[in-house]
């Protein structure tokens, strides 16, 4: 069952999708009361936009779900929220959120790219983390692209989360403007300027110098032959990671590109959820 929320962030409304754990649903009202509950405010609408042919009735109240917080890439329309990874993700035992960030899809405010709109993140961990179906232990962050930056600043300034996974990502946002010309009119006009201008506005939207303050495990993925991430991207933070003693693993698909082909992209979320689920404490007494 997946829905389309409205949810606070810096007091301005914004949106995201909440998918529960295949089998699972709820009224969407149910969902909507939980939200306005937590905020003591009500006018937050839910509406449901996806439910299985047939209808679930599992008790979603039977345990604590373990949760995946997915940041979309891209910008604005380009690069929304893909809502078959949602139904994916959640046929493996999780309940998935995904902000849309602020200023997208009937949403307040204006993405910056890494910037405000990562309380848009921070705003749907504590949310999550109220709701009673919910393992508040057991949230991970996963940034897909451009959301790499997004889920990397959440890993830091929340330092319970579970895992962190950076698919296909940016680490380097400098680096990026640097080889993607095409995106440096829309980057210079969202963060100020240029790499030179705005310094230390491109250092703080970028992974790689992030590295030394995760204190999670991490897990990179990344295609050799990704033409709008660099696979150096993906490369130089396992590098860094490593460098910093995290506990970091990267799975490598050679010959692949941005997004991958649907088998080897089912692959890859399989392997993701197995990472995720790992006993970590044979590595971390």
């Amino acid at each position: 069952m997946i829905y389309h929320i409205t949810y606070l962030s810096d007091g301005l409304r914004v949106k995201g999708y909440l998918s529960l754990p295949y089998g699972h649903e709820r009224p969407a009202s149910e969902i909507q009361s939980n939200i306005e509950r937590f905020y003591g405010e009500g006018n937050l609408p839910v509406t449901e936009i996806a439910h299985p042919l047939n209808r679930a009735n599992q008790d979603l109240y039977e345990q604590q779900w373990p949760v995946l917080i997915y940041c979309r890439g891209g910008m604005g329309k380009f690069g929304r929220v893909k809502s078959d990874w949602l139904e994916q993700f959640s046929q493996f035992g999780h309940l998935v959120f995904a902000p849309t960030y602020r200023g997208n899809e009937g949403g307040e405010g204006r993405d910056e790219f890494g910037g405000a709109e990562q309380e848009d993140v921070r705003s749907a961990y504590r949310l999550l983390q109220s709701l009673s179906f919910v393992d508040p232990s057991r949230i991970s962050v996963m940034g897909f692209s451009r959301g790499a930056i997004n889920a990397a600043q959440t890993a830091v300034d929340m330092p319970d989360i579970h895992r962190l996974i950076l698919w296909s990502g940016v680490s380097d946002l400098a680096q990026t403007y640097g080889e993607r010309m095409e995106l440096r009119r829309m980057l210079k006009r969202v963060i100020g300027g240029n790499p030179v201008k705005k310094r230390e506005s491109y250092i703080a939207r970028s992974p790689l110098y992030m590295a030394e303050d995760i204190s999670c495990p991490i897990l990179l993925i990344h295609g050799t032959e990704d033409a709008q991430v660099d696979f150096s991207h993906g490369l130089q933070m396992f590098k860094k990671l490593q460098q910093d003693g995290a506990d970091v693993d990267m799975h490598t698909f050679d010959g692949y590109g941005h997004l991958f082909p649907p088998d080897i992209h089912q692959q890859s979320v399989k392997r993701m959820f197995a990472w995720i689920s790992r006993d970590t404490t044979k590595r971390h007494p």
